[in-house]
């Protein structure tokens, strides 16, 4: 089980590339292999290191966003403007967050684990707060086989 806690955070920007996904949000199965797909092809076609220049921090972000009715799933670096080399940038705006901390030993398998667990387990924890929508975002620092994720889920107090 992730450590996780609620806690007010500033406003920050993802720069990222956009992946729509087109399986049913019930779907998981179907979800899972559309991101996998989209993470292989942006490190085999250069787009992600292209991306990591522009990054003025070590964070790697897995993002989900609803955006005029669709899933949209972004991979993306904390950025303060617009670049061509992305799609488009995604504003976490301040407030208090759920944020759910966990550790592993592979970038996309530890984002996908802490995205699961945060939606299939942890919200239904914590107390006195509600999910608001909006963009929810993994934080991927480290390297190697010590990477440590920071999942970041808008919420309100009920």
């Amino acid at each position: 089980m992730s450590d996780f806690h609620v806690e007010q955070q500033e406003a920050f920007t993802v720069l990222g590339i956009q992946k729509e996904l087109t399986s049913n949000y019930t779907d998981f199965a179907g979800l899972a292999a559309e991101k996998q797909a989209f993470w292989q092809i942006i490190n085999e076609n250069g787009q992600l290191e292209r991306l990591k220049m522009l990054a003025i921090s070590d964070e790697l972000f897995f993002v989900n966003e609803a955006v005029d009715n669709k899933m949209m799933y972004y991979v993306g670096v904390r950025a303060d403007k617009m670049d061509s080399k992305a799609d488009r940038l995604i504003q976490f705006p301040v407030g208090e967050y759920v944020v759910v901390l966990s550790q592993g030993d592979d970038t996309y398998s530890l984002s996908e684990s802490v995205i699961n667990e945060t939606f299939g387990s942890v919200l239904g924890q914590v107390s006195g707060y509600a999910y608001v929508g909006g963009p929810n975002g993994v934080s991927i620092t480290g390297s190697g086989d010590n990477l440590n994720a920071k999942m970041f889920v808008p919420v309100v107090q009920q």
